[in-house]
């Protein structure tokens, strides 16, 4: 079963819900299943397959009902440690002061943030064979040391960079960030609330270069990358070229295998996690997670676009329900 891309773009700027039913009382029976409630927010990188894995679980169990909103990794932790919400979605490192406030992580797949650009870039082929550098990614983004696409290499075009970040609390940002050393605070560029937001920025722009969730740039059904974005190839080894081992990125199937075998860098590969509140590990969530966890559910990744976790990772994540 695939997630269309209807439920990839549907959500910019808007509060989107599976069900806002009044809340039932929860229980299991063995005939019927589990009955409840469960409230989830937060990162726009978990959002569809989050959609995906809840209409499986209703089937199984469909007095279940699911409240489920895209706002954010920012969103989702705040959520869920003032208890708005039972999960929030959280695809970032964890603070140190909300482990203290009681966050309880549980990782539930990988994926990754990777640099975009407009395919009618005029250097469009010089930058998918040259890429660009660490180092040079920190210039665009961060210290603003190149102005024009002509600083980074003279054989590019002598017209300004248009440099797309997030406005909001992003788990992709801050992950982007990490990779150039320092906090999303530490971005500078024009600020896009959301992955859909940002990515359209960027088809906009014929000049511009920003970064995104791999579900967002690439179309799950072609496994190519979504129309008039381009992917920014990382020149890993800084030689100037983008060799047989950094080329990854035409197929969405290539690069999630570049993340599962770390060949594409961690950051900006990262953990996807569930966050709930360490004092409400309730049956029912815990239910849930575990069937989320299950063999049958971890399959739905690859196909579309995210990284399944290894057994031992899973176990170890099944291992913290206890």
């Amino acid at each position: 079963m695939k997630i269309h891309n209807y439920l990839v773009y549907s959500f910019l700027f808007i509060l989107l819900t599976i069900s806002c039913a009044p809340k039932v009382k929860e229980g299991y029976d063995e005939k019927k299943g589990y009955t409840g409630n469960i409230s989830i927010s937060g990162a726009f990188a978990l959002y569809p397959i989050v959609v995906l894995w809840s209409e499986n679980f209703k089937k199984e169990h469909p007095n279940v009902r699911f409240n489920i909103s895209a706002g954010g990794a920012g969103k989702g932790i705040s959520d869920v440690l003032s208890n708005m919400v039972d999960i929030g979605l959280v695809s970032r490192d964890l603070h140190q002061q909300e482990l203290v406030r009681g966050a309880y992580p549980i990782h539930v797949a990988k994926d990754a943030v990777v640099g975009s650009f407009n395919r009618n870039h005029p250097n469009y082929t010089l930058l998918t064979e040259r890429g660009l550098t660490q180092e040079e990614l920190v210039g665009i983004f961060v210290h603003r040391k190149y102005k024009l696409w002509s600083d980074l290499d003279a054989r590019f075009i002598n017209k300004p960079i248009e440099v797309y970040v997030r406005s909001d609390a992003a788990g992709a940002a801050e992950t982007w960030a990490k990779f150039l050393g320092v906090h999303q605070e530490g971005l500078k560029g024009v600020g896009i609330f959301g992955d859909p937001g940002l990515v359209q920025a960027i088809k906009d722009k014929p000049l511009s270069i920003g970064f995104s969730n791999i579900n967002f740039v690439y179309d799950l059904k072609t496994k190519r990358t979504v129309e008039h974005i381009a992917i920014l190839p990382l020149d890993l080894d800084g030689d100037g070229h983008i060799n047989k081992e950094e080329d990854f990125y035409d197929h969405l199937d290539s690069l999630t295998h570049a993340v599962a075998t770390n060949r594409y860098p961690s950051p900006p590969s990262r953990d996807l996690t569930f966050v709930i509140h360490s004092d409400k590990k309730t049956a029912l969530l815990t239910a849930f997670i575990q069937f989320v966890l299950e063999k049958e559910q971890q399959g739905y990744l690859l196909e579309n676009g995210y990284v399944p976790l290894n057994d031992e990772i899973k176990n170890n994540e099944l291992n913290k329900l206890k």
